[in-house]
């Protein structure tokens, strides 16, 4: 006798297994006391974990997770991590990495969001700073950022001026200054990177700094600081009195 369609497609669901069973009710149990406590009560392999299981449903991605925390040393260095560097890691196939790389732009935009655009960007440094540490403190090579503002300290603009080596970013000050005057800005913040990890000014550093500011200054255009963002912390050359 000729099997029903409805028996065809019963018979090519697979069996499911008991760990199958555990890994389901281990997802729906992380998810449940996510949706009770929030984000900041998880542990970072929790929350890395159901970040994963988006792009991995039918996989238990524990293990995955604490293995990419002891890769990449923390949760940032994760999302930070190269698209090149998530594909060697075993179990992170091309959807994964792209989901990965999905939330740090995420992320990035929703920090950027958050520097009120309508409001002197003095008076909200501690985002500033959440931000340029989301954009930069990871990157494997230095970035020179500039940010443009209006003569309320308000954000005009955000740019990439820069990108160079592991420990050297070509920065040319009247290029800087040329980029200001066509943003019509009256006051700049210099933003860099050191992928070493310390945010230390260097002599070069401090030197570029006031030589961006002298050409600035007869100009009516302020520098108000240069900040440089490291993973273990962040460094201001005006609040050590280098500008």
């Amino acid at each position: 006798m000729a099997e029903r369609p409805d028996e065809l497609a019963e018979a090519a669901i697979p069996a499911i297994r008991p760990e199958a069973d555990d890994h389901a009710g281990h997802r729906q149990r992380v998810r449940e006391r996510f949706l009770k406590v929030g984000g900041d009560a998880l542990e970072d392999y929790e929350l890395l974990e159901l970040a994963l299981q988006l792009a991995i449903p039918r996989r238990d991605t524990k293990a995955l997770a604490k293995a990419l925390l002891r890769e990449f040393g923390s949760f940032s260095g994760v999302f930070n991590a190269s698209q090149a560097r998530l594909e060697k890691v075993e179990g992170l196939g091309a959807t994964s990495v792209a989901h990965i790389k999905v939330i740090q732009a995420v992320a990035a935009r929703f920090g950027r969001d958050r520097i009120d655009a309508e409001q002197p960007i003095l008076s909200s440094w501690s985002q500033l700073i959440d931000y340029c540490r989301s954009q930069m403190a990871f990157e494997s090579i230095e970035q020179f950022r500039i940010l443009f503002l209006d003569k309320k300290n308000r954000l005009i603009a955000d740019e990439v001026q820069q990108t160079g080596t592991v420990d050297h970013t070509p920065v040319y000050p009247r290029e800087v200054i040329k980029r200001a005057l066509e943003h019509s800005a009256t006051a700049l913040i210099l933003v860099h990177n050191h992928p070493s990890g310390d945010p230390s000014p260097s002599s070069a550093d401090v030197r570029m700094t006031r030589e961006i500011s002298d050409i600035a200054k007869p100009l009516g255009i302020t520098l108000h600081d240069h900040i440089i963002i490291g993973k273990s912390g962040h460094a201001s050359l005006r609040g050590l009195k280098l500008l």
